[in-house]
């Protein structure tokens, strides 16, 4: 009798496991079965609510071809249509590209507002020191240059650019420019001075040993200046 006690309660255990497991199983399957039931009813809805905007958009699309009926045929819908799907990868990936570049616009968005701020506020700048006001003046001044000369003016020009460059760069040495500029600013100091022209007075100045350098290097440069002017 001892024996069969715990065979029972064995059994019994066993029964109660699968009883437990039988439960589960019936409570998925229930469970399984309502998500079902919710999905088909939420298609059901969705149907139903997309029959109308279907029925208008089916309604607008016959209208809109009626309109283009004479100058497009079923055909050639189709064939674009066929077209469409064959060039499906590009059109993805185009709109790959498309997606990148709104994200690198996103991107140099702010860098492109900080540039145009740096940009409006040099030019502020350059207006305020009157960069633009000497740009109009030397446009001015150049379209004067180019209405004044003539065409063969311009091609002999060319001929002598190079003469006239060594020429200006000559003339532009800092010890040419130093003594031109000094001997005007003197030439302007005593241009104001009360001047004695007589024969004496210009006799008593040869006695100054600077007048007479000044007056030897002006012979001398005559004398340069003679010989050029040669007749050939």
């Amino acid at each position: 009798m001892e024996q069969v006690i715990p065979d029972q309660n064995q059994a019994l255990a066993e029964l109660n496991k699968k009883l437990d497991a039988l439960t589960s199983q019936v409570a998925y399957l229930t469970e399984q079965a309502q998500i079902s039931e919710r999905g088909r009813q939420q298609r059901t809805d969705l149907v139903e609510n997309m029959m109308p905007i279907a029925k208008d958009a089916m309604r607008m699309a016959t209208d809109q071809f009626e309109e283009i009926q004479d100058y497009i045929q079923i055909e050639d819908l189709l064939r674009l249509v066929k077209k469409l799907a064959r060039h499906r990868p590009q059109f993805e990936l185009l709109l790959d590209q498309m997606d990148a570049i709104t994200d690198l616009i996103h991107i140099m968005d702010p860098i492109t507002k900080e540039g145009m701020t740096k940009v409006v506020s040099v030019l502020t700048e350059l207006e305020q020191k009157g960069y633009f006001t000497f740009a109009r003046s030397g446009v001015r001044m150049v379209d004067t240059v180019v209405t004044s000369f003539s065409e063969d003016d311009v091609n002999r020009l060319g001929d002598n650019i190079v003469l006239i460059l060594n020429t200006v760069k000559d003339m532009t040495q800092p010890e040419i420019m130093n003594f031109v500029r000094n001997t005007l600013q003197v030439a302007e100091r005593e241009v104001e001075k009360p001047v004695n022209i007589s024969l004496g007075a210009i006799i008593g100045q040869l006695n100054d040993p600077a007048v007479r350098r000044g007056l030897a290097l002006t012979l001398r440069v005559l004398r340069v200046v003679g010989q050029q002017a040669e007749p050939k």
